[in-house]
C-alpha cells in the first residue's frame, strides 16, 4: 500500500539568488512561471554566478514532503499536534510517477527521490530531463524558468496503474494541462483511481491557460482543491477572499486556499474559516505551496479534521519559506 500517488513533472531545480535588475534585464515578471526551451535554460545558467540544485517539480516536492513527515526528523514536527499520531496511513511511502531523459540529470533525479523515501515510478524518454531555473529575489519571491523536456512526453501509457490502485490519495496539479499527453494522463489517472483526488491549481498562469478545462473537469472528479488567492480568484471570478472560497465550493467539496503569510482559508459544507499562518522570516518561497500540500495531505491520511490538516500545512510551509529551495532537512 502507498499513501499519496503524485503525477507530474520531474524537474531538476537550479536555484539562484538574483537582484530585481537581473529580472528586468531578462524581461521576467517577478513571481511568474515561464516555459522556455533548452537553449534558454543553458543561457540562463551561464549567467548565474552561483546556484544549487534540488529535485523539483510540484508533485515531486509534495511527495518528498510526505516522506519527510513519515521520517524520524519529520515526526518531531508532529509532537505539537496532539490530534496526529506517528502511525497509520501517513507512514506508508508516497509514489511519484513521471518521465525523465536517458541522461545523468535523470539518473540523479531518480536517485535523490529514492533517497528521500519516495517510491519512484520513473519512465525514460529520449528528450532531455526537464530543468527549472528558479530566480529568487531579495524579497524571497521566486521566478521560474522551466524547460519541461521529457516531462512533455509523459502520457497515459506511462501511468503506474498498479501502484495507483494501491494508493490512498491521487495528487495532480494544473501543470499537467500544458500538453495534450499529460492532460490525457491526468484524466486517465483520475478515472482509473478509486482514491481521494486532490488537485492543485499550481500557478495563476496555468489557470489562465487552462481555466476553461479546469472548470469543466474539476466538478465531480476532485475531492480536495488547492490554490492560492490569485489562482482561485481567476478560476471563480470572485473578488474577495470569502467569496473566492464560497464560489470554489461549487467545484469541489473541500477548498484549501492559501493566503500568504495570513495562512489559509478552508471552505467546506458552505462554510469558510481562516487558519492563521506561522510567522517566519522569508528566505525563499520556492516549493512552499508544495510543502503546504504535503502537510495537508499527511493530516488527511491520519484522518484529521480539515482545520488540523491546515494547521500542519501552515507549519510545514513556514519551514520551507525559512530556507533556500524546497529542502526539508
Amino acid at each position: 500500500m502507498y499513501s499519496v500517488f503524485g503525477v507530474e513533472n520531474p524537474l531538476m531545480d537550479v536555484i539562484a539568488h538574483v537582484d530585481f535588475s537581473f529580472l528586468r534585464r531578462l524581461g521576467k515578471q517577478p513571481g511568474s512561471m515561464h516555459l522556455v526551451d533548452h537553449a534558454e535554460i543553458e543561457a540562463l545558467v551561464s549567467e548565474l554566478p552561483s546556484f544549487r540544485t534540488l529535485p523539483g517539480g510540484s508533485a515531486a516536492n509534495t511527495t518528498r514532503g510526505l516522506a519527510w513527515l513519515a521520517s524520524p526528523a519529520g515526526q518531531v514536527v508532529l509532537r505539537s499536534f496532539a490530534e496526529l499520531s506517528a502511525d497509520g496511513a501517513g507512514k506508508l511511502p508516497p509514489v511519484f510517477n513521471g518521465a525523465v531523459g536517458r541522461d545523468a540529470t535523470g539518473d540523479r533525479f531518480e536517485q535523490l527521490m529514492a533517497e528521500a523515501g519516495v517510491s519512484v515510478s520513473i519512465v525514460r524518454k529520449e528528450t532531455p530531463t526537464g530543468t527549472s531555473v528558479i530566480l529568487v529575489t531579495p524579497d524571497g519571491e521566486r521566478t521560474m524558468n522551466t524547460y519541461l523536456g521529457a516531462c512533455r512526453d509523459f502520457g497515459p501509457q506511462d501511468l503506474d496503474l498498479s501502484r495507483l490502485a494501491s494508493s490512498k490519495i491521487l495528487y495532480l496539479t494544473g501543470y499537467l494541462w500544458d500538453t495534450a499527453h499529460q492532460d490525457a494522463a491526468a484524466r486517465k489517472a483520475a478515472e482509473s483511481s478509486k482514491a481521494i483526488v486532490a488537485f492543485d491549481l499550481a500557478d495563476s498562469f496555468a489557470v489562465r491557460r487552462s481555466g476553461d478545462a479546469f472548470r469543466s473537469w474539476i466538478p465531480g472528479r476532485v475531492d480536495v482543491l488547492f490554490g492560492n488567492r490569485d489562482e482561485v480568484g481567476i478560476l471563480t471570478g470572485a473578488s474577495c477572499d470569502e467569496d473566492c472560497v464560497k464560489e470554489a465550493q461549487k467545484f469541489a467539496p473541500l477548498i484549501v486556499m492559501k493566503v500568504g503569510e495570513k495562512g489559509c482559508m478552508i471552505g467546506q459544507d458552505g462554510k469558510c474559516e481562516l487558519v492563521p499562518g506561522v510567522p517566519v522570516e522569508t528566505v525563499d518561497t520556492t516549493g512552499a505551496g508544495d510543502a503546504f500540500a504535503a502537510g495537508f495531505l499527511f493530516g488527511m491520511l491520519q484522518g484529521a479534521e480539515s482545520l488540523v490538516c491546515a494547521r500542519l500545512a501552515n507549519a510545514i510551509a513556514s519551514r520551507i519559506v525559512g530556507r533556500e529551495g524546497c529542502s526539508y532537512f
